[in-house]
């Protein structure tokens, strides 16, 4: 059975750094897609970083380029990592961890329901 559990969220100030972890088990196939969500309370969720395991489909939302990065641990590829830095107010939120069903190159951060696979979440909470 395929679980993700996400870790690494916390408190930190305007213009701060903090980087998510994702574990990653029970897949039994490589290629796959990921992808980092986030929910801020009293709006929808939205798509922020998304990729593939082969490292060559990379994705962001518009608000994070620059300033986030999404990657996969090399060795196992069984940790997807998001490096968020000049973090704002406004990234305040719930971030979620999330993989589709094996052999999808790529899909649209948008595209919720080809993400069969979820964490529980971890909360980043940005103060000015």
């Amino acid at each position: 059975q395929v679980q993700l559990v996400e870790s690494g969220g916390g408190s930190v100030q305007a213009g701060g750094s903090l980087r998510l972890s994702c574990a990653i088990s029970g897949y039994t196939y490589s290629n796959y897609y990921m992808a980092w969500f986030r929910q801020a309370p009293g709006k929808e969720r939205e798509g922020v970083a998304g990729m593939n395991t082969g490292g060559d489909m990379i994705a962001y939302v518009d608000s994070v380029k620059g300033r986030f990065t999404i990657s996969l641990d090399s060795a196992n590829k069984n940790t997807l990592y998001l490096q968020m830095n000049s973090l704002k107010t406004e990234d305040t939120a719930m971030y979620y961890c999330a993989a589709t069903s094996p052999g999808w190159t790529f899909v649209p951060m948008t595209d919720t329901p080809r993400f069969n696979y979820w964490g529980q979440g971890t909360q980043v909470t940005v103060s000015s």
